[in-house]
């Protein structure tokens, strides 16, 4: 039973770690376009929004605290702002509504032309994510898909956004794990670009 959790260790770790360099060969240059886009919304004074579900709903939250506190650079907070952490919001629009229009109304309410929208599913597929899509693109913010899958890439989403990074892996575990892997060198790209000479 040990040796057969062990290599069941061993072999996750191996697939996890495939699956991330997989992404980042496929990804590398709109990886880095993103971080082109954050820093110019950063710099002219917009802020990145951020939403998602589940697992991707505490990325949009961890991404957003980076942002506004930390990562590895001291420095002025930036603005971020995750759209899953408002309870009341979220309960009333899925009540009053649906919860479908739980991020998409968000966007209506805050988003603005020199912002960012960054939408997080591990499908692609998810109904309140695209809807957020469309609304920030009628409003004429960039957006950012970040997904995973292998027969159809980006999934739905990615129709309704300028870019999609979309991890080449079937396995949602994988998948999140290399989201969050990107999340922190979006953070890191974007501090030394903007603060690392300060």
């Amino acid at each position: 039973m040990v040796g057969a959790m062990k290599t069941l260790i061993s072999t996750n770790l191996m697939q996890s770690i495939l699956a991330k360099e997989a992404f980042a060969k496929e990804a590398a240059d709109d990886i880095l376009l993103v971080t082109d886009w954050m820093v110019e919304v950063l710099t002219k004074g917009g802020k990145l929004l951020l939403f998602g579900n589940g697992g991707s709903a505490a990325d949009a939250q961890h991404l957003a605290a980076e942002f506004v506190n930390r990562f590895l650079i001291n420095r002025r907070p930036l603005p971020a702002l995750a759209l899953t952490t408002d309870t009341s919001v979220l309960t009333s629009i899925g009540n009053d509504f649906s919860f479908e229009q739980i991020f998409s109304k968000q966007i209506e309410a805050f988003g603005k032309p020199e912002d960012l929208a960054l939408g997080i599913s591990t499908s692609g597929n998810s109904p309140n994510v695209i809807k957020a899509m469309q609304a920030a693109r009628a409003i004429g913010m960039k957006t950012v898909g970040l997904t995973g899958g292998t027969v159809r890439p980006g999934g739905n989403l990615a129709a309704h956004c300028d870019l999609v990074l979309n991890v080449p892996s079937d396995a949602t575990p994988h998948i999140q794990e290399a989201h969050l892997w990107v999340e922190h060198l979006l953070c890191e790209i974007v501090e030394k670009r903007m603060f690392a000479a300060s």
